[in-house]
C-alpha cells in the first residue's frame, strides 16, 4: 500500500490492516514521518520525533506478531506541546520554557503509550493554551490545511491548533488536545475533524502544563467519532496523582456508537441563537435538528438563562488561575532565565518573565493578578465562582428534560491570519458556544457537520451530562452519518 492511501486511513481501519498484516507499523510510521516532512509549511509541530516513532512502531510489529498488542499499536499519533513527554522537549509553545526536558510522562500520552501508541512528535499551540486562533505560539502560526475561495492563509483554531491542523492535513492519525473553554472543540470545527472534551476529571491532568486548574482537560482529535471513542477509551484512567480525576470505570466508548437514538431527547437551547449569528451557522443548527428528529430523536426546548454571563465569568476565573499557575516560571527552577548585569533578584524575575511569556500571556497573568487583589477579589472572583454555580445549576436542570444538547461549535468559519488580532473581544467571541460546557465540567463534542458558501468547514457541539460521553459520542456519530463525506483539504502544501 502506498504512503498517500496509508496516510488516508483511519485508526479504525489502520487497527484492522495492522492486525491482517496488510501493512506493517514500520510502514505506517514512515508513511506519516514522510507527510509530517512534507508538510512543514503548516508548521504543525514544534519538535519531530521520527527515531522515537520507528522504535516504538517496531515494537509495536513485534507486539502484533507475538499476539500480545495491545489497542493502539502502531498508530501514529501527534501529542500537543502541552503533555510533558519524558525525554523530549516540551515548551507548552513558549520560550519561557524553551529546552525543557521533562524527566516524566503525561498520565494521558502515558496510557496511549502503554496501548501501543507510536509518537510522531510535539505538536505546537497558543502559548500556555491561551488563545483562539493559534496565532500566539512563539514558534510562529499554525496554518489551517483548508484556505478561503481567495486563496487565503486561515488560522486552525486554538489552543490546539496544532493538533487540529495535523488530523486535518492527514500528517498524523489522531492527536491530543486541551480544551480549557473550547480548545479542542473550536479547532476541531474550523478544520473539518472530530473532537471531544470529556468530563472535568476523566483524563488525568497530571503532567499537563498548567492554564486554568479548574477547567483544563485533555481529550482526543481524530478524522472521525469512532477515532475519538478510539482514542479516549486508551486516554481516560483514575489517577491518584491528580486529585481531580475521577474514579470511576471506564466504559468502552466504541460500544456507544450504535447507530440507535430512538428515543433519546435533544435540547436545543434558545440563548444560543445570538444576535448576529451568521445565517449559514443557524441553518447549519436546523439541519442537525432535523437529522436527529429523522434518526428517532425528540426535539425540546431547554433554557440556559445565565449563557449569557458564561464568556465575561470564563474570561475572570481563567485569568486568575493562569496568574497563579504561571507564577512557577520565575527563571530559578527550570526555562529561561534573564540575568541583567547589576540587577537584584527580582529584577531577574521581570527580566525572566517579561523575555519568556508573549504579549497574550503577559496580558492574561495581568487580568488575573487585578481580580485577585485585595479590594477586587469579591468584586470580581467571587462574583465570578457564583456565576459559574449558576450556569451549571441550569445544566442540572436542562438535563431534566432533554438527554444531550445540540448547539453551533463556533459562530462562524476559520478567518484569515491577523484578521483579529487586534481585537481580543472578537477573538474572545469564538469561544461563545464552548466556554458553558467548561464552566460546568461537563463532556462536550465537535462534530464535522457541513461547510459554508466559500467550502470552508463547520460543526455543530454536542453537549452531555457528567460522566456520559458515550450519549455525547453516540448522537455525535449520527449526526457524522447524517452529514456525509465532507471534502477534505487540498494538499497544496505539497506543491508550494
Amino acid at each position: 500500500m502506498n504512503d498517500s492511501l496509508l496516510t488516508d486511513l483511519s485508526i479504525a481501519d489502520m487497527q484492522t490492516g495492522l492486525r491482517a498484516r496488510q501493512f506493517t507499523a514500520v510502514e505506517l510510521a514512515k508513511a506519516h514521518i514522510k507527510a509530517v516532512a512534507d508538510a512543514r509549511v503548516l508548521n504543525a509541530f514544534i519538535v519531530e520525533t521520527p527515531d522515537i516513532a520507528l522504535a516504538q512502531a517496531k515494537a509495536a510489529d513485534e507486539a502484533l506478531a507475538a499476539g500480545t498488542a495491545r489497542p493502539l499499536a502502531g498508530i501514529p499519533l501527534g501529542i500537543k506541546d502541552l503533555f510533558c513527554t519524558k525525554g523530549v522537549q516540551t515548551t507548552a509553545a513558549s520560550k519561557i520554557l524553551e529546552g525543557f526536558v521533562p524527566q516524566y510522562e503525561a498520565t494521558v500520552s502515558a496510557n496511549l503509550f502503554r496501548d501501543g501508541a507510536v509518537m510522531l512528535g510535539k505538536l505546537n499551540m497558543d502559548q500556555f493554551a491561551m488563545g483562539s486562533s493559534n496565532e500566539t505560539s512563539a514558534y510562529g502560526n499554525v496554518l489551517n490545511p483548508f484556505r478561503n475561495s481567495e486563496g487565503k492563509a486561515l488560522v486552525p483554531g486554538g489552543s490546539s491548533g496544532g493538533s487540529a491542523a495535523a488530523v486535518a492535513a492527514g500528517i498524523v492519525a489522531g492527536a491530543t488536545g486541551t480544551d480549557t473553554g473550547g480548545s479542542i472543540r473550536q479547532p476541531a470545527a474550523f478544520t473539518g475533524i472530530a473532537g471531544i472534551k470529556p468530563t472535568y476529571g476523566r483524563c488525568s491532568r497530571w503532567g499537563i502544563v498548567a492554564f486554568a486548574s479548574s477547567l483544563d482537560q485533555a481529550g482526543p482529535m481524530a478524522r472521525d467519532v469512532r477515532d475519538c471513542a478510539i482514542l479516549l477509551n486508551s486516554m481516560c484512567s483514575y489517577d491518584e496523582k491528580d486529585s481531580t480525576s475521577i474514579n470511576q470505570p471506564v466504559p468502552d466508548y466504541t460500544a456507544a456508537l450504535t447507530g440507535d437514538i430512538r428515543g433519546l431527547r435533544i435540547g436545543i437551547p434558545r440563548e444560543y441563537r445570538v444576535d448576529g449569528m451568521p445565517v449559514e451557522i443557524d441553518a447549519l443548527w436546523q439541519k442537525g435538528i432535523d437529522w436527529l428528529s429523522a434518526a428517532g430523536a425528540t426535539i425540546v426546548d431547554v433554557s440556559l438563562p445565565h449563557t449569557k454571563y458564561a464568556l465575561p465569568t470564563y474570561y475572570i476565573v481563567a485569568p486568575a488561575e493562569c496568574s497563579s499557575n504561571l507564577a512557577r516560571y520565575d527563571g530559578v527552577r527550570y526555562g529561561l532565565r534573564v540575568s541583567p548585569k547589576h540587577g537584584s533578584l527580582s529584577d531577574m524575575y521581570e527580566a525572566t518573565r517579561a523575555t519568556g511569556f508573549g504579549k497574550e500571556v503577559r496580558k492574561r497573568i495581568m487580568i488575573g493578578t487585578y481580580v485577585l487583589s485585595a479590594g477586587y477579589y469579591d468584586a470580581y472572583y467571587i462574583k465570578a465562582q457564583k456565576v459559574r454555580a449558576l450556569i451549571a445549576q441550569d445544566f442540572d436542570r436542562a438535563f431534566e428534560h432533554c438527554d444531550v444538547i445540540l448547539t453551533p461549535t463556533a459562530p462562524s468559519a476559520a478567518f484569515p491570519l491577523g484578521a483579529k488580532s487586534a481585537d481580543p473581544i472578537a477573538m474572545y467571541l469564538n469561544d461563545v458556544f464552548t466556554v458553558p460546557a467548561s464552566l460546568a465540567g461537563l463532556p462536550a463534542m465537535s462534530v464535522p457537520a457541513g461547510v459554508d458558501s466559500g467550502g470552508l468547514p463547520l460543526g455543530l457541539h454536542l453537549i452531555g451530562k457528567a460522566l456520559d460521553e458515550e450519549t455525547v459520542l453516540k448522537v455525535g456519530h449520527v449526526v457524522e452519518q447524517a452529514a456525509g463525506r465532507l471534502a477534505k483539504p487540498l494538499k497544496w502544501w505539497l506543491h508550494s
